[in-house]
């Protein structure tokens, strides 16, 4: 089955999916194994593997060692064309469709296309949507992009509907890592009140209850990443999973 079909499997059953992102320089290899086996066997559907920066050169074997350890899908979440390997399953085909810096809307893309194509992973073409969060990330600045305001939810509704026009198989709703708010519920109703693709939310998101809130509002599938670098978090990852998965009883 392909990770897209897999993916719209797992909203159709459970309600919505719930991801874990795993950044090879934030987690040791040491921990990756235990961490992902607790990830699986508490109801995560699925892996994003990427960060914005790589110090760590050890992608390709990150990747491998994941896959090693779980029989869950392994998506690159690329910060750049470096982060391509043969060894996932998929790759999020990022557009950063809330900037107008060409390299990351397409330049970057046409580098990257031959290379995944040779790498025979499946690409899921994604509207990435920057927002405003209360501190400048990561994502925002390394691509350069000024994130929509966090208090004008049409404009992202707009946005994220040119993404729908433009083809993109879901949109994703970014505040960030670190982010110091999450994305607007107010924001997610008016984005999933006009779009029929998937809407992707992630950044910000510290409880059970604020992931359900965003299931509430609209979203299909949550991202959570570095709340749970923090070892003291992991019993709650089961707690997510289930606050994601709403035809399931859910613990906060």
């Amino acid at each position: 089955m392909k990770i897209y079909n897999y993916l719209l499997e797992s909203i159709s059953i459970k309600g919505a999916a719930y991801l874990i992102l795993l950044d090879p320089d934030k987690i040791t290899e040491e921990l990756l194994p235990a961490f992902v086996k607790h990830c699986e066997k508490s109801g995560v559907d699925a892996f994003l593997i990427g960060g914005s920066l790589m110090f760590n050169g050890n992608f390709e074997p990150f990747i491998k060692q994941v896959k090693e350890n779980t029989k869950l899908p392994a998506i690159i979440f690329p910060g750049d064309i470096n982060q391509i390997s043969s060894e996932a399953d998929a790759i999020l085909f990022l557009s950063v469709v809330s900037g107008r810096n060409a390299e990351h809307l397409i330049g970057k893309h046409v580098l990257a296309a031959p290379i995944i194509k040779k790498a025979d992973i499946e690409p899921i073409s994604t509207g990435y949507i920057l927002i405003e969060s209360g501190v400048t990330t990561t994502a925002v600045y390394m691509s350069g992009s000024l994130p929509l305001p966090r208090n004008k939810p049409e404009i992202a509704a707009a946005t994220a509907l040119a993404a729908e026009y433009l083809g993109m198989k879901f949109v994703y709703l970014e505040a960030g890592s670190g982010a110091d708010n999450s994305v607007p519920d107010e924001m997610i109703k008016a984005v999933s009140s006009v779009c029929k693709i998937p809407v992707i939310v992630g950044g910000g998101i510290k409880s059970p209850m604020a992931a359900r809130k965003k299931i509430e509002s609209g979203a299909k599938i949550i991202i959570t990443g570095n709340f749970f670098e923090d070892e003291n978090n992991w019993d709650m990852i089961k707690d997510f999973a289930d606050a994601v998965h709403i035809r399931k009883p859910v613990m906060v």
